[in-house]
């Protein structure tokens, strides 16, 4: 990787976060690769940086930096698709660093594009999923785009990495000693390594960064009504909300009650167990409230498949297979299923708990006329005894023939 025929030096677009890591790669990847650096920040949710990392970004020698507000984007094309399946990786928890990937690779593809840079960067270590997210994107949406990773050819611990920043006067933020990896977006918050590698020992309270512990949280209970339009949240308490809002509002409301602390042994994809927790308040509450209006509104028949289709939406995710025509037709069945899941779910929310108290549709399969054992019963009691005689016969059958034996 060097100057191109014209003279000029060939670019790279690198995914930067303002962080040590991406602060120190704009350097590297000048001295490494001879790589003008054009460093793009993606917006999915994160906390906000105390400065300008754009500006800081141009004062560390990146030719070129933008800033991208992606979090409506998130939220329509990502989240909400994600919610209608029920994304909950092995059953735990809700996939929110992962469903943020793609997101994030989209537009470092399309400036990649725009700019005729022949590379993108990232920051992600060997050891993780997250490369496996960015390298599979990139290459599904553009495969004639070539990829750095600096911190799989650059192993340096943080001490090194700061002494490499002073050496060569990068401006950096540090943040006072975290013994934790955290990644933080609208759909959660995970977090890594120190303590919580012991999977023996309880996560310290320094483990958890949004919600309150449930020990602390009111004592009295608080109750939330959620709609839903064809499955996609619309409103919280009777009020309309656009998605973004929707949910930061569910966030700021579960986070004081506690509720969506995880805590999770998983399996990487390449190959390792990981321990990590993981805060995901509002998408906690709204997969538990979105699965009791369809528990209403769709058919058994249609639960039952669906669930197992859930099952490998969530490996899709998880596994960085996003852009993929797998992913794009469970999408479209998904779509299907939600045609008539609209109504209302009460949720009650206690010290670190979310239950489903409430639900109503007026497309509602519940029928108190059939399910009362009280007066206006409208079932043919009669019907009961011919159902069980069909549903019973091949057991019968099998009985009959065995017995002979």
């Amino acid at each position: 990787m060097a100057s191109n025929e014209s003279g000029t030096r060939d670019k790279v677009v690198l995914a930067y976060s303002g962080g040590l890591d991406t602060s120190v790669a704009i350097q590297w990847l000048q001295d490494k690769y001879n790589l003008d650096v054009i460093a793009v920040a993606i917006n999915v949710g994160q906390p906000p940086s105390s400065d300008d990392i754009v500006a800081r970004a141009l004062r560390n020698g990146a030719i070129k930096a933008e800033f991208v507000d992606a979090k409506k984007e998130f939220v329509e094309d990502y989240i909400w698709p994600s919610l209608k399946a029920n994304a909950v990786y092995e059953d735990v928890y809700p996939p929110s660093t992962a469903i943020a990937r793609p997101l994030i690779v989209k537009p470092l593809v399309e400036i990649a594009q725009r700019e005729s840079a022949k590379y993108i960067a990232h920051g992600c270590p060997a050891k993780g999923n997250d490369q496996v997210r960015f390298d599979v994107g990139i290459v599904s949406l553009d495969p004639g785009i070539g990829i750095i990773g600096p911190m799989r050819e650059w192993v340096m611990t943080r001490e090194e990495e700061i002494e490499y920043a002073q050496e060569h006067n990068i401006e950096i933020i540090v943040k006072k000693d975290n013994p934790f990896s955290v990644d933080e977006n609208l759909w959660g918050r995970s977090c890594e390594c120190g303590v919580l590698e012991d999977a023996w020992v309880e996560p310290p309270e320094g483990a958890w960064g949004w919600t309150v512990a449930p020990a602390d949280a009111p004592d009295k209970a608080e109750y939330v009504d959620i709609e839903f339009v064809k499955g996609v949240p619309v409103a919280v308490n009777g009020k309309k909300l656009g998605g973004v809002e929707l949910i930061e509002e569910l966030d700021r409301i579960a986070c004081r009650h506690g509720v969506g602390r995880i805590d999770h042994v998983e399996d990487r994809l390449v190959g390792i167990k990981s321990r990590e927790t993981y805060e995901c308040p509002a998408a906690t509450v709204l997969i538990q409230a979105h699965r009791a209006l369809e528990f209403l509104t769709l058919q058994k028949d249609v639960l039952e498949f669906k669930k197992t289709a859930e099952q490998r939406y969530s490996q899709l995710v998880y596994n960085g297979l996003w852009f993929g025509v797998l992913r794009e037709s469970l999408d479209a069945f998904m779509d299907t299923t939600q045609e008539y899941v609209t109504g209302n779910v009460r949720v009650k929310l206690f010290k670190g708990s979310s239950m489903v108290v409430g639900r109503k549709s007026p497309y509602s399969l519940y029928d108190e006329g059939l399910a009362t054992y009280a007066k206006g019963d409208e079932f043919d009691h009669k019907s009961a005894l011919g159902f069980i005689y069909c549903w019973g016969l091949p057991n019968r059958t099998a009985a009959k023939a065995h017995k002979k034996q």
